[in-house]
């Protein structure tokens, strides 16, 4: 996998592969210096007593060590797991026992976990590690897992999804499916490095078709965005929906005359929201619908742009499918999105849960859990998801994790949480809760604040005479959202 993102790093070795971009000063790194200081990178790790296949937990900041130390891992034949840095002590602590890494990459500024970390490599060292001489890439089974990234699992526990080598091919697909992505383009990524929405389509894409990836500085605020496009003159960007409807509140001037189009995934793009960036920008807005067990799969580009109310088409080379029990369903008819088991970008499972990892297969067929049907020429329309998953900012959460880390303040007797429509395009965290009295807003955010990472929190506690049921006696929560609704 990193052999074949810096396939163009000797060719191109005089450009800039990277930009960190901000109001001042701006720190780039062309192609030569990004692969020397990731193959140095990955001989420091291999000499530090890490060996192929031993796992590492990466609890980095926002910063370019982020990427270098993802990459590195991958190239020397380490498994990364990379994670969020708003995750708490607990949350960490928990993914450790799960993992039992071989080692943690740790900047002292990010939370860690709070038992033996055995073997934990800091900033310091990554840095130094960076002028080793270079490792030789691990050229291996493309089969073999390559990193981890950390998904909601339905059940309430965060599962560790398991990715091969050979997942680097399925973004192929993305480049002419989504992006349009050229070498002599410049992508700016609204993302922090350590945000695997950025670390796929903000850097490694770029990097593997021999383009210029630009990332915003830390502290960047979207109304300063526009400004940051139009000096570094970026040819396409990518960002969640949210980041463009906060541009369009915000900045005085959002146009940008050198974007050919932007690129958005993470949550439901809006057609309002749409419309209002073609109009206030005169440019497009193309989205990607995936998950973290498959990345990006089904897409608009310019060529093939989606019609109003879909997501667009399955890439070229994707085998898609929207199936019932009984397996595909006719034309215009609902069903569950399904992935083929050969997509090269499909996970190799759950880490240590294999009944969880075969109860998302349906004979061929990987389930995705998200409902949609499919038109004559293969539009897909997103009809929401089969279970009560939330999206929180671009991130897959479980109401279940959440009330499992809520329930044990002392003053709850009963949690539901959902997420609840606070105003058009805008979705937010609620929790809902039985007690003897009203409690204290911002003491249930504090206890909230200590259990779960910030984009997991609920923004809304909500006292309820009781919580709302079924006829068999579980919990609905789509009568908690209506009851909002209805109150608000």
């Amino acid at each position: 996998m990193a052999a074949h993102v810096l396939r163009h790093a000797e060719r191109l070795a005089a450009k800039e592969a990277l930009c960190v971009v901000s109001g001042s000063a701006t720190e780039s790194w062309t192609f030569a210096a990004l692969k020397s200081a990731i193959l140095g990178t990955g001989a420091g790790l291999l000499q530090s007593g890490l060996n192929p296949g031993d796992r590492v937990l990466m609890r980095l900041g926002n910063t370019v060590d982020f990427p270098i130390a993802y990459l590195a891992c991958i190239a020397v034949g380490l498994i990364p797991v990379p994670t969020s840095s708003q995750l708490t002590q607990a949350e960490v602590t928990k993914m450790v026992e799960d993992l039992t890494p071989a080692a943690i990459l740790h900047d002292p500024a990010v939370e860690s976990t709070s038992g033996s970390t055995g073997n934990t490599l800091t900033i310091k060292h990554l840095k130094e590690f960076r002028t080793r001489p270079p490792a030789a890439f691990n050229m291996d089974d493309p089969n073999r897992p390559a990193y981890i990234i950390y998904t909601s699992g339905t059940s309430g526990v965060p599962r560790a999804v398991v990715h091969a080598h050979r997942a680097i091919w399925a973004r192929k697909m993305m480049f002419d499916g989504w992006y349009d992505l050229h070498e002599n383009d410049r992508l700016l990524h609204a993302g922090a490095f350590n945000w695997t929405f950025t670390l796929g389509t903000g850097l490694m894409d770029p990097w593997t078709n021999g383009a210029t990836a630009l990332i915003p500085a830390p502290g960047t605020t979207p109304k300063t965005l526009p400004q940051f496009l139009r000096d570094n003159h970026a040819t396409l960007f990518a960002a969640s929906p949210g980041v463009y409807r906060k541009i369009l509140a915000t900045s005085d001037d959002p146009a940008v005359p050198n974007l050919r189009h932007g690129l958005c995934a993470g949550e439901k793009l809006s057609e309002p929201l749409r419309a209002q960036w073609n109009a206030a920008t005169g440019t497009k807005l193309y989205e990607a619908f995936g998950m973290s067990e498959c990345s990006t799969f089904i897409s608009a580009n310019p060529i093939h742009p989606a019609p109003k109310g879909t997501l667009g088409r399955p890439q070229t080379g994707r085998q898609i499918a929207i199936l019932d029990e009984t397996g595909p369903v006719a034309l215009n008819t609902p069903g569950t999105i399904a992935v083929h088991k050969s997509d090269p970008g499909l996970m190799l499972g759950y880490l240590n849960a294999p009944e969880e990892t075969a109860k998302r297969f349906q004979e061929d067929w990987f389930l995705t859990g998200d409902l949609g049907q499919m038109d004559a020429k293969g539009h897909i329309t997103y009809l929401g998801r089969a279970d009560d998953m939330m999206n929180a900012g671009g991130f897959r959460v479980s109401p279940l994790e959440v009330e499992a880390a809520l329930l044990p303040h002392p003053g709850i007797t009963g949690i539901a949480v959902t997420d609840i429509e606070v105003k058009p395009d805008t979705r937010i965290i609620a929790a809902f809760y039985t007690a003897d009295h009203d409690l204290v807003e911002d003491a249930l955010k504090a206890f909230a604040e200590t259990h779960l990472a910030r984009y997991k929190q609920p923004r809304l506690f909500k006292r309820l005479p009781a919580l709302p049921t079924n006829a068999n006696g579980k919990l609905n929560r789509r009568a908690l959202r209506d009851q909002f609704k209805a109150s608000t």
